[in-house]
């Protein structure tokens, strides 16, 4: 039996009456009254478990969006219920005005729904419904919880996806939509036309010319169908919060980004999730399958507080990638974590593949070198800019392993990759 604020009131009232009889039965009187109001009401409420609940919510929904739980909750007692209900969620669903009242007939439904604004990605799931029926005094109630399963996967946000159409644009024109010439091996003949001053005379076809009045060259496109592997490192570096988000988080947005480029591309991408096992992989997945395989898969996705294996990673790999593709690294820029152990292995890597290496910057550290105002931020400007500094370096020696670094700002992250990816394709080295 739960008591509410009318019992309270009631026992209140019973003060002036010990104030005038102040005598120790008088009390016990009032008290025995409060209490027999009490339970006379609460055993004229209805039973709350005899109340059928019945939870509706969809299977997922994107970070920042909203979506709703309803619970149907239907009669099937003997009396009219005067309730309210609690639909409890987990606290990263962000549940808004979870308390309900409702008034059920006997033989009756109704539903009640409560707003879910999830605040972190992954799969949130409902608590029990709690049920306080309330007698006709309204002074006390009968109250149960019952477990009612629920439960959302909260998708990535994709705030990247608005850098997508520019990209789609500059790729159609690398496409052959707007006709341009790209050197190098592994590209696709596109069309024939006259040639102009300027033109690489490799590219004259004498064939088709010997049967014209004009010297023709050939026109080529990006290869398509080329295998791009996205390798999202969930080592204890990615868990490092920059602008308060883990790091991890803008990697994410920069993957997604990348697989929808190269998706529309033409060419086949894979992900894979490591730090010293698979936490997510997507293989086999393209076109309109792709994208929901990608999102599906890294909701889950977490940093865990252990050191990436990175000979693992390269293990992995090379197990799928057996051709040369493009490996993109989404991982740390941190000097001590890419000396003494991404280094080792990554030359090897570049050998075969083409591998680029995208980072976040945090940009506290960019604020902090510009700092002069005293002694304190002098120090710490000093220490910034030996940060940045080391990082350069790293990069520097990334570069000479045949590496592309792409260190950036979380916000940047995601068009840089997209940028270097199509300049890749444009020169022809994927």
């Amino acid at each position: 039996m739960a008591l509410t604020w009318r019992a309270v009131v009631l026992a209140a009232l019973g003060v002036p009456v010990v104030l005038v009889l102040p005598l120790p039965l008088t009390v016990v009187l009032w008290a025995l009254l409060v209490l027999t109001v009490c339970a006379v009401d609460a055993a004229a409420a209805a039973s709350p478990r005899q109340v059928a609940v019945r939870r509706t919510v969809p299977d997922s929904t994107r970070l920042t969006e909203s979506v709703e739980s309803v619970l149907t909750l239907s009669n099937v007692g003997r009396r009219r219920m005067r309730a309210l209900v609690r639909d409890a969620w987990a606290p990263s669903a962000g549940a808004v005005r979870d308390r309900h009242t409702v008034d059920v007939p006997v033989g009756e439904g109704r539903r009640v729904r409560t707003t879910l604004r999830p605040t972190r990605r992954g799969d949130v799931h409902a608590d029990r419904v709690t049920i306080r029926s309330y007698g006709p005094l309204q002074v006390a109630a009968r109250q149960a919880s019952v477990p009612v399963a629920g439960r959302v996967r909260v998708l990535p946000a994709f705030h990247s996806r608005r850098h997508l159409p520019s990209r789609l644009a500059r790729l159609r024109e690398m496409d052959g939509r707007a006709a341009v010439q790209v050197r190098g091996a592994g590209t696709e003949f596109d069309s024939l036309r006259e040639y102009v001053i300027g033109d690489d005379v490799r590219s004259i076809d004498w064939r088709a010319s010997a049967r014209r009045a004009d010297v023709v060259v050939r026109t080529w496109r990006p290869e398509r169908d080329r295998r791009v592997m996205i390798v999202l490192d969930t080592g204890r570096t990615s868990a490092v919060r920059v602008l308060d988000e883990p790091r991890l988080d803008a990697s994410v947005e920069a993957a997604l980004l990348l697989a929808a480029l190269a998706n529309h591309a033409g060419d086949r991408v894979e992900l894979l999730a490591y730090d010293r096992r698979v936490r997510a992989r997507v293989v086999g997945s393209a076109g309109p399958r792709l994208m929901p395989s990608m999102a599906d898969q890294l909701a889950g996705v977490a940093p865990e507080l252990i050191e990436t294996h990175w000979p693992g990673v390269v293990a992995q790999v090379r197990q799928r990638m057996s051709q040369r593709a493009l490996v993109v690294l989404l991982t740390s820029l941190e000097p001590a974590v890419v000396e003494h152990g991404l280094l080792d292995v990554v030359g090897g890597l570049a050998q075969r593949h083409q591998v680029v290496l995208a980072s976040v910057a945090d940009p506290e550290v960019a604020e902090l070198a510009r700092a002069r105002d005293d002694a304190a931020t002098i120090f710490d400007a000093a220490a910034a800019e030996r940060v940045g500094l080391e990082r350069a370096a790293v990069a520097m020696r990334l570069r000479q392993q045949g590496v592309e670094v792409v260190d950036a700002l979380p916000g940047e992250l995601a068009p840089k990759l997209a940028d270097t990816y199509l300049a890749l394709k444009a020169a022809g080295r994927l």
